[in-house]
């Protein structure tokens, strides 16, 4: 990298799943619009035609007099060619297909347990892992040999178990995992504080909270807004519309995948005391089966949706359109912030500014001092140059500790599992699981955990099929 006028220029970023056609474009986007970055963006998929596309579409956006930032674009053809060097490693990748996905969100509704996202927690989450642990492996001890310096920036889920196996395998590596779930949460107090008090122009980074829990089921503690504790103000607004929810007018939960009217959120800060920060389709799967995900029709009267893996098949179609128009130069990016924050914690890497963002990264300072100093936790962190710092975050509340250690245990269960390739871990982890624990029996759950897996073993190790 070379820096200049606070500018820096010629750094060199490894996109590992660089064919996506939505996360990838998005960083398209904000990097074209800033012009204190430039460099080389090296982009590697195991679908090396999507990579190109991807190519394509950079180069073609880069060089377009509205974007500030410039950027070249270059499709490689093997990881390692893709890391050599590279300053920063971003990895974006979907472990096998929909076909796999379909498997592991509908087949455990034979048992009658349902699924509303299927990646992190869940049957479904545990066999996402089992394909994707041994992956992240490979791509760990590649940026070892490679890039051991690099920063390394996950989005792929389940996150916390992909930060495990990285560190797992490279335990110096720089890796944090970012998840965007938390500005949600935000932009819910934001639109609370909006219609309660009567402010306006409030930008959800002015929306200031302590962050504390695992990915997906991340809890605030403290949320304030220029001095204004939000957590009386979010208490009212609960109690006044507790039934609606928040944002809720006629929206169809059953079919509006992505929706949700906030309503798990309220109910867990009823029971619990702290602010949910999640999607209200991420909580629900790492709370017990009997509650939010007892049937279809509990899940609509709780006002969010099942996202069907059938729906993720059609949006990937219209996707899949979308960039051939884009690479065929039938349409252009349109040159909006993503809303994501990877370019600011880019450049405060960088040293172009410091930051305060929420990260996944294990636990090993006891930025949470009472969850285990092996897990992979989601707390706020001080960005700086070349510097991660986590925020001391303070202890999660017996109750919520009680929630949360079943997935933290499991979390070690299945990255075991993966690198062992042992069936009766598995076993245990869905036994253990939340949305299965007391609805199955051993042999119900040992069908089904057999039968889950025999439908990913492309995806898998040679070991799965003894």
């Amino acid at each position: 990298m070379n820096y200049s006028h606070n500018k820096v220029s010629d750094i060199q970023i490894a996109y590992i799943g660089g064919g996506s056609r939505g996360w990838a474009w998005s960083l398209m986007t904000d990097l074209a619009m800033d012009d204190s970055v430039s460099g080389t963006v090296r982009l590697y998929d195991i679908d090396q035609q999507a990579a190109k596309n991807n190519e394509i579409i950079g180069n073609r956006l880069s060089s377009r007099p509205d974007a500030k930032g410039k950027w070249r674009y270059a499709a490689c053809p093997t990881l390692e060619e893709t890391l050599e060097g590279s300053d920063f490693v971003v990895i974006s990748i979907l472990p096998g297909t929909f076909d796999e996905m379909e498997s592991d969100v509908h087949l455990p509704e034979r048992l009658g347990i349902y699924q509303s996202v299927g990646d992190t927690a869940g049957p479904g989450g545990i066999l996402r892992a089992l394909r994707t642990i041994p992956m992240f492996a490979k791509i760990a001890a590649a940026i070892r040999d490679r890039a051991p310096k690099a920063w390394v920036i996950n989005y792929t889920n389940p996150m916390s178990l992909c930060v495990k196996t990285l560190y797992h395998v490279y335990p110096d590596i720089k890796a944090f995992g970012c998840c965007h779930e938390v500005f949600g949460t935000q932009n819910v107090l934001k639109g609370i504080c909006q219609e309660t008090l009567g402010l306006t122009d409030i930008q959800r980074q002015d929306i200031h909270v302590n962050v504390l829990g695992i990915n997906h089921f991340t809890w605030f503690d403290q949320a304030s807004y220029m001095g204004i504790d939000l957590f009386p103000v979010y208490s009212d607004y609960i109690e006044a519309h507790y039934e609606q929810g928040y944002g809720a007018a006629g929206s169809n939960w059953v079919s509006n995948s992505f929706s949700c009217a906030h309503r798990v959120k309220f109910d867990l800060f009823r029971r619990y005391g702290l602010i949910a920060a999640a999607g209200d389709r991420h909580l629900a799967e790492f709370m017990p089966g009997e509650e939010y995900l007892k049937d279809p029709d509990t899940v609509a009267g709780w006002r969010f949706g099942l996202t069907t893996v059938d729906w993720r098949k059609k949006d990937l179609q219209k996707r899949l359109e979308r960039s051939r128009r884009l690479a065929a130069g039938e349409e252009e990016i349109s040159l909006k912030p993503s809303g994501e924050e990877g370019l600011m914690l880019l450049k405060a890497l960088c040293g172009l500014g410091r930051t305060v963002s929420n990260v996944n990264i294990p636990n090993t300072l006891l930025q949470i001092p009472n969850l285990p100093s092996e897990a992979v936790v989601e707390t706020n962190a001080l960005f700086s140059r070349d510097s991660i710092k986590p925020v001391m975050a303070g202890k999660v509340p017996a109750n919520i500790r009680a929630l949360l250690m079943p997935h933290v245990e499991n979390h070690e269960r299945v990255l075991q599992a993966a690198l062992t390739c042992h069936r009766e871990l598995v076993y245990e982890a869905f036994a253990e699981d939340p949305l299965v624990k007391g609805r199955a029996t051993e042999a119900q759950i040992r069908s089904l955990a057999d039968d889950m897996i025999s439908n990913t073993l492309r995806y898998l190790p040679e070991g799965w099929r003894s």
